[in-house]
Order: C-alpha cells, then structure tokens, then sequence
C-alpha cells in the first residue's frame, strides 16, 4: 500500500469513527428512541446501538436508510472530509412558496438560512414551537406577526423572539423580500461577544 493510500485509509477510518457519537447525537436532538429509529429506518434496535457506540462499523445501506429518516444529505451524515475544495454547494429547497438556503452544514447547533420570501400569498398561518430565531432583513419587506402583534420589517431591521409564541413571516403582499434566519434549538444559546474598554 503506498504512502497516499495509507493516508487516505487513515483518513476514511477517522472519519467512520465519528460517525457513532454524531448518529446518537442527531437522534438526541429529534428526540427520538432507537426503536423510534428501527421503525422509520427498518435498521434493527441492536444494529443501531452498536452503530452509536461504535461497536459496529456504518455500511452505505445503513448510511442511506439513516440518511433519509433524518432528513440530511449523505455528506452531512457521515461530515465527510473535503477534498480541497473549500467552496460550500448550498442546495436550496422550496417550504411553503419560499426559496430555503442552508448557510450551515451541521444538523445540530444554531442553523442559519437564507430565505427569499416572493410577493404572493401574504396570510398568516402562525403557529409555535420550541426554540430561539433572529431574523435580519436584506431586502424588501417583510411582515411578522408575532403573537396578537403585527409588523413590517423593512431591509435592515432586526427582530428576535422565542418560537413558543405563535408566528409567522412571510409577504406583505406588495413585494419580495430576502432575509437571514437563525433558529436555535431548545437548550442552546448564541453566545454575543463584546469588547469592553
């Protein structure tokens, strides 16, 4: 075996070494059991325990079932190293008539998107959940509603509230807006540096 093949041995068995904590840690996050897991994967209880603790060496079967229970691209799964490319492939998706796009890779910790909101269908559906978001205006405007209040956010402006209240944001019905998000799970915090003098 040469020195390069050596190397990327090495490399890919790093790798695959992570990839137990990181499963555990992603089905902590859903707030799913393993047997949670065996019924949405059909991966056995004891396969996945085994997988979780390392005992069992991940295949691409059981990767790709994984893969689409928890809603993540392969490479995000298994954080699969970089060849050198330092650019990022950000894959957007549409939710709800809007442009989604991932600006961060980890499936856990805060996630950032950027979302362009087109102007159309401006009536709110609110509804809540657990966690933290931050919104920054881009461009245009953009309407929140937020529990029985009730705004337009122009490029620029800021808002901040817990999920747990009732919101929705979306158009105002006269124009596009692009904004970025950032959604903080339950039990995280941003953490905001300053410098004192």
């Amino acid at each position: 075996m040469s020195h390069v093949e050596d190397a990327s041995a090495v490399e890919i068995a790093a790798v695959l070494g992570r990839v137990g904590a990181r499963l555990k840690r992603l089905r902590t996050l859903r707030r799913m059991t393993l047997v949670d897991v065996a019924a949405a994967t059909g991966i056995s209880k004891s396969t996945m325990s085994r997988l979780e603790t390392g005992r069992r060496r991940p295949t691409l079967e059981l990767l790709l079932a994984l893969s689409h229970a928890y809603r993540l691209p392969l490479d995000d799964l298994v954080a699969a190293p970089a060849e050198g490319d330092p650019r990022i492939w950000l894959k957007p998706d549409r939710v709800k008539g809007r442009t989604a796009i991932p600006l961060t890779r980890q499936p856990d910790g805060a996630q950032a998107w950027k979302i362009v909101i087109p102007a159309g269908n401006a009536t709110p559906e609110p509804r809540a959940h657990d966690g933290h978001e931050w919104i920054y205006v881009l461009s245009g405007r953009m309407r929140l509603v937020l529990g029985d209040q009730d705004w337009v956010l122009v490029s620029g402006e800021i808002a901040e509230f817990s999920t747990r209240t009732p919101h929705w944001f979306g158009s105002t019905g006269s124009e596009p807006a692009e904004i970025l998000s950032i959604f903080n799970r339950p039990g995280e915090r941003m953490t905001t540096r300053t410098t004192t003098r």
